[in-house]
């Protein structure tokens, strides 16, 4: 997130796109300032990658979104992943929302997202933990769901 709202603040980017191989080592020597990886793999070809980044920064720009700060909002945003979403109907195939959803308590409903999505993020992507700016209370509930992590791990290993 942070690359893009750096590339958000320049007025203009040319992305230059390999294609196979790449490009021409001298491009990279004489024009290239920023190299941008979007992860470990191979692509046929940077045009997949290049829209990934422009997506990413167009969406920063005022007035893209309609809701003003809307971007504000999004996974990563605050370093953590997003907390999950639920639409109608209140109940899919025997799955429900959760009732705080459904409470009306505005303060609640924040907190239970921002318990969720530092509960995403310290199972999925706990490196992100390591920058995201927590609460005492929250560094207090990742060491508690670490712990008990730990207790699980170790009963499975002796159950084996």
């Amino acid at each position: 997130h942070s690359i893009a709202q750096e590339l958000a603040q320049h007025e203009r980017m040319i992305l230059v796109c390999g294609h196979y191989e790449g490009f021409d080592e001298r491009i990279r020597e004489l024009i290239v300032t920023d190299e941008i990886s979007i992860g470990d793999y191979v692509l046929t070809s940077g045009e997949l990658a290049a829209m990934v980044v422009i997506d990413s920064v167009v969406r920063l720009l005022p007035g893209v979104l309609g809701a003003e700060g809307g971007a504000d909002r999004d996974s990563h945003a605050d370093g953590l992943l997003e907390y999950p979403h639920y639409t109608r109907p209140a109940e899919y195939r025997g799955l429900g929302v959760p009732d705080i959803l459904k409470s009306g308590n505005h303060g609640a409903v924040d907190q239970w997202r921002r318990q969720q999505a530092l509960r995403r993020t310290w199972g999925k992507r706990p490196d992100l933990l390591v920058s995201a700016e927590l609460t005492a209370k929250e560094q207090a509930l990742l060491a508690k769901w670490d712990e008990e992590e730990m207790l699980n791990e170790t009963k499975d290993h002796d159950d084996n």
